[in-house]
């Protein structure tokens, strides 16, 4: 299965800011659409970082509350995993597992960000992916 199936289930969303934008915003952001990152993006909507709960707790924990009113630029992960629509779902599983990460924005063939995808959406799609072949195996089982 490609990312592309992902998408397809949850939308191609993308919550996206400038790298100006406050900490203090972006947190606030984070906080009112439930979502654990937000992309940073030129005005073409190409990537240039992405900020997630733990950059948000990692620049808190060594500059303190004043970190809240640095522009997200200075913060930000700046070396950003993306992927392809056509890429598999285990690819896209694999550069998590290994990068440690939670979010990768999947991009098209200008670099434009046209969809993010998160552990959980690849955890949820695997699991659906593991019942329908247990579904198809008990129909098949149970078919004279």
């Amino acid at each position: 299965m490609s990312v592309a199936s992902i998408l397809k289930g949850k939308g191609r969303g993308v919550i996206a800011e400038n790298a100006e934008t406050l900490l203090v915003n972006i947190c606030k952001v984070l906080g009112d659409k439930k979502i654990g990152a937000i992309l940073i993006t030129d005005p073409d909507g190409r990537i240039e970082g992405i900020i997630s709960e733990r950059d948000v707790v990692k620049a808190v924990g060594q500059q303190g509350s004043s970190a809240l009113d640095l522009p997200v630029g200075q913060v930000m992960t700046k070396s950003v995993i993306t992927c392809t629509e056509g890429d598999s779902v285990n690819s896209v599983m694999s550069k998590m597992s290994e990068g440690r990460f939670r979010h990768v924005p999947v991009v098209d063939q200008d670099q434009v960000a046209v969809g993010v995808i998160s552990i959980g959406d690849v955890v949820k799609h695997k699991i659906a992916q593991v019942e329908l072949e247990a579904e198809q195996m008990r129909s098949y089982i149970s078919t004279p």
